[in-house]
């Protein structure tokens, strides 16, 4: 599970402020700390699609040792893991839809982080890239 560390701060105005050390380019903000850790999953997740689009490598997050932490959904871990893995691999959208035998839109969905794509079709990319998903289910922190 990826969990990126998220350092919250009050704002001049009352408001509090999440910002994450890892992804500089997300931050966001909420009238209190549950309503900044909620915004802050979406401004993670806005972050990594502006980087996917950029063709950016996406940062590892760091070890939490202690305070607040946003834990991605195991979808967009998985899309995550996917675009890493093509990155890694030099394989373009273009070559994954054609070992996938399907249309490059249908790759930009699996990529498309707001997109809720079915497993079976994200382990047939991973299939594709030579790879294997795999699920593993953990304890509740």
């Amino acid at each position: 599970m990826l969990r990126y560390p998220v350092k919250l701060e009050r704002d001049t105005n009352g408001t509090i402020l999440a910002s994450f050390p890892d992804v500089p380019e997300a931050h966001t903000f909420g009238k209190d700390r549950e309503q900044a850790l909620a915004r802050a999953a979406d401004a993670l997740e806005t972050a990594f699609m502006g980087y996917m689009e950029n063709r950016l490598a996406i940062p590892e997050p760091s070890s939490v040792k202690r305070g607040s932490y946003v834990a991605l959904q195991a979808l967009t871990e998985a899309k995550l893991a996917l675009y890493s893995a093509m990155r890694a691999g030099r394989i373009s959208k273009t070559e994954l839809a054609r070992r996938l035998n399907c249309h490059l839109p249908q790759v930009d969905r699996l990529l498309n982080l707001g997109h809720g794509s079915r497993l079976d079709r994200l382990e047939t990319a991973f299939r594709a890239l030579g790879k294997e998903l795999s699920v593993q289910i953990l304890d509740a922190a």
